[in-house]
């Protein structure tokens, strides 16, 4: 048995012991090197398969709840600032190649690739942040959302955290993605590779999100197909007291091919007349 399997197969008898409240039973010892994996990027909370899907390590979800359960509140400093908090901060930006702006905060436990920068943001536990990403002012990344290279999370973008149920897929965005300003994602929505949500995008896993670039509307749920182009919509709903306007995305182009990651951002917004953010 590899040492993870066996450090899964120790949090697994430890979730088993906490659900049935017998908490002396927690391997503490366990739980604390797999948050150490997942701080150094050993092991992730949910991993590509490289056909498309995303496999959830639920074992992994595990240990992160169950560290909150055996570390107790403690007072830390951080320059002029202090928390008071059960989880400790991350450290060693310089060594990992992450550019960190104050007063980004970044819990221990979440993985940040070199290239990384984090302007004033907030990173959860079991998070990771791929190489060359931007998490821009006052965005935040929430517990074991899984963000890939070369994103850009715009100013206040607001990205769900996803502990429980246990089994649940985290949000995801993957590489090369750009969200606009004060987008939100949330409830396990993958965003694919390349894509672009205008500002304001707001996606739940019951959102729809609706391809309109055809002869007949296409409606996706919890998932952006890669290098499409998003933006804000409505459509009517019909209600007891009238019909009304409901949130909903609508797909309205792609990405071109043809320009380089910086070029092509501002390129598209302008070229569909969303604005950038």
């Amino acid at each position: 048995m590899s040492p993870v399997d066996d450090l899964a197969e120790r949090i697994e008898r430890s979730w088993r012991a906490a659900s049935d409240d017998v908490r002396d039973e927690i391997d503490a010892d366990a739980v604390e090197a797999t948050v150490d994996l997942l701080d150094r990027g050993e092991i992730r909370v949910a991993e590509p398969d490289g056909d498309g899907t995303w496999t959830v390590n639920t074992w992994a979800k595990q240990a992160v709840l169950l560290y909150f359960r055996i570390r107790g509140l403690e007072t830390t400093e951080a320059g002029p600032f202090e928390y008071h908090d059960r989880l400790p901060l991350k450290h060693g930006y310089e060594a990992q190649g992450v550019r960190v702006v104050p007063p980004a905060t970044v819990r221990f436990g979440a993985h940040l690739e070199p290239g990384v920068v984090l302007m004033p943001s907030y990173v959860n536990i079991g998070a990771y942040v791929g190489s060359g990403t931007m998490v821009d002012t006052w965005a935040t990344v929430g517990s074991c959302a899984q963000i890939g290279a070369d994103v850009h999370l715009a100013g206040g973008v607001g990205i769900g955290g996803v502990l429980e149920p246990i089994n649940a897929r985290p949000v995801i965005v993957e590489d090369g993605a750009f969200l606009g300003s004060r987008c939100i994602v949330t409830e396990g929505v993958r965003i694919g590779e390349g894509a672009v949500l205008a500002p304001n995008v707001s996606l739940t896993a019951s959102v729809p999100i609706i391809d309109v670039t055809g002869p007949e509307p296409v409606e996706h749920r919890g998932f952006v197909p890669p290098r499409a182009v998003v933006v804000p919509g409505t459509r009517p709903k019909e209600f007891p007291a009238g019909i009304f306007q409901i949130a909903c995305a609508l797909i309205i182009g792609q990405r071109s091919e043809a320009t380089d990651l910086k070029t092509s951002l501002n390129e598209v917004l302008r070229e569909y007349e969303i604005g950038s953010g």
